[in-house]
């Protein structure tokens, strides 16, 4: 099939598993066309079936922002009627459900009739959706999308609850290539590098944005390393960096803790890691928890939104309540303190990852394209 997929081509998570996604479908024959502002930044271009489609943004005077949402839309047509695009897979509702929308109505004007595929990732709809200002669009897109995913149950109830949605919406969950990090451990992991053979690794990986609570982090961190001796690995960037070495600092464990900034090497820090911690105040799914997993690393996080679905308490890691740090450094240090439990953790998370893999998802969606491209309802 030609499937058309619009995301943002960032670190987070939506971006990860519509690339991912889109480089798997490419491997299994179909024909990928990303569109989106810049290249996907794990896109990796090793089959002639990717193609990367760029919307470009013109300067006007005029406008003191420029209007993604219309170059988007227009860049949309252009690939869809030059390469013949049977479905269209759009990762959030807003801005990129609305441009399709607007897209699909342009080329039914030409004769040309196209699917909507609309995944919902969580801040479309927990942040921006529900704001006044864009509920009535997001609502709007939703409703007009051919078929209509959410990442888990959690955000699925959400967005019944904050919109009058008249879709069904079919929960599949992000996705992982186990097989990625079974390579990556074959080969010999290079933990001296990052801490002496008696030390632990702890890793957050996150936007740093404030929804990730960082400075939770340092503070779990901080309680851990009392009782373990330990390192701290954050990768990532974004506007709560600045907070978190200034708390680093105060804490008086810079010595301990290293700012890697933003890496495409996931797989690989990973693999130098005993326990990751995600204190976030909410999570649709939690894609980098299920990424430690699959890295034989166990997770420490919140009991919010989609994450019970992912990190099972007392088996892949601990559950806390929201800004409970005390319990989160306690529950890290009952792993860590003892290597058979840590190991039985870190091998149950492993396992649990299984329910997630590639293998498993994937024929999920391709089975949603091809029931698209077989309707014959416009």
């Amino acid at each position: 099939m030609k499937i058309g997929i619009v995301c943002y081509p960032t670190f987070g998570g939506s971006g990860v598993v519509a690339t991912e996604l889109g480089m798997a479908l490419a491997d299994k024959g179909h024909e990928v066309h990303f569109i989106t502002y810049n290249q996907p930044v794990r896109l990796d271009f090793i089959s002639h079936h990717l193609h990367f489609h760029q919307v470009i943004l013109e300067e006007y005077p005029l406008f003191q922002y420029q209007p993604y949402e219309l170059a988007l839309s227009s860049k949309i047509v252009e690939v869809v009627e030059k390469h013949e695009l049977e479905v269209l897979h759009v990762h959030y509702a807003i801005p990129h459900a609305y441009a399709a929308y607007m897209a699909k109505q342009m080329l039914k004007e030409k004769g040309i009739y196209v699917k909507v595929v609309t995944t919902l990732h969580g801040t479309d709809i927990t942040l921006v959706g529900s704001h006044p200002t864009y509920k009535t669009a997001v609502e709007f897109s939703i409703n007009n999308s051919d078929v209509v995913t959410s990442v888990s149950n959690d955000l699925k109830n959400t967005t019944n609850r904050l919109f009058n949605i008249k879709k069904d919406i079919q929960v599949i969950y992000n996705f992982i290539d186990v097989e990625k990090y079974d390579k990556v451990h074959q080969k010999k992991c290079n933990r001296i590098a990052i801490a002496e053979p008696h030390e632990k690794v702890l890793t957050h990986i996150s936007n740093f944005r404030p929804v990730k609570r960082v400075e939770d982090v340092i503070k779990i961190f901080y309680e851990v390393q009392k009782e373990v001796p330990s390192k701290l690995l954050l990768v990532g960037e974004g506007p709560e960096r600045v907070k978190a070495e200034n708390l680093v600092n105060k804490l008086k464990i810079s010595d301990i803790v290293m700012f890697l900034g933003n890496s495409s090497e996931v797989a690989k820090i990973l693999c130098y890691s005993d326990i990751f911690l995600l204190p976030s105040q909410t999570e649709s799914f939690g894609l980098a928890a299920l990424e430690a997993m699959a890295a034989k690393t166990a997770v420490i996080s919140t009991n919010t939104g989609g994450l019970p679905e992912v990190n099972i308490h007392g088996v892949t890691g601990y559950l806390s309540d929201l800004g409970d740090v005390q319990d989160m450094a306690k529950n890290a240090i009952s792993i860590l303190k003892d290597e058979k439990t840590l190991e039985k953790f870190k091998v149950s998370a492993r396992e649990h990852t299984k329910r997630f893999s590639l293998e498993n998802i994937l024929p999920v969606y391709e089975d949603i394209y091809k029931s698209c491209y077989n309707s014959k309802v416009i």
